[in-house]
């Protein structure tokens, strides 16, 4: 064979690697005590569930980007309210992708892949998100009427 035609040949069959390393995240998702169910609306209003690994930094919750399907967190970036399910507590949370130094350098630093995994998911850009609390909030108690 050709030098080039091997070359062709490689390179599909990476791609065809790639693509079903991919296509399988929907039937193989991180399972345990560590995982996180994170759940995030659409713009009609349906939402969708994604389990993701998530990571401690600086006592802040984040989650990684680190596939190519990625319609979670194109939908996380439109509707950045999100619900989180985690250690036995559901609660609100904003969500708030990391884009400036020094947080998202220091992230990339504590939080690398190994090259393995890289080549697995074909290099895809990688993506960080902050998980900030929202404040769960008590509505005003009614102030009783007087009659009078």
């Amino acid at each position: 064979m050709k030098p080039l035609k091997i070359l062709v040949v490689l390179a599909l069959v990476y791609v065809g690697i790639v693509v079903l390393f991919e296509s399988s995240i929907g039937y193989i998702q991180p399972q345990g005590e560590d995982t996180l169910l994170l759940t995030v609306q659409d713009d009609s209003g349906e939402a969708h569930d994604r389990v993701l690994s998530p990571f401690k930094f600086n006592d802040q919750l984040y989650v990684a980007v680190n596939h190519w399907p990625r319609q979670w967190y194109k939908r996380l970036l439109e509707t950045p309210n999100v619900t989180l399910a985690y250690q036995g507590e559901t609660k609100n949370a904003l969500a708030v992708p990391v884009t400036a130094d020094p947080e998202l350098s220091e992230i990339r630093e504590a939080y690398q892949l190994g090259f393995l995994i890289r080549l697995l998911t074909g290099f895809p850009p990688r993506e960080f998100v902050r998980l900030d609390d929202i404040p769960q909030t008590r509505p005003p108690e009614a102030k009783p009427v007087v009659a009078g």
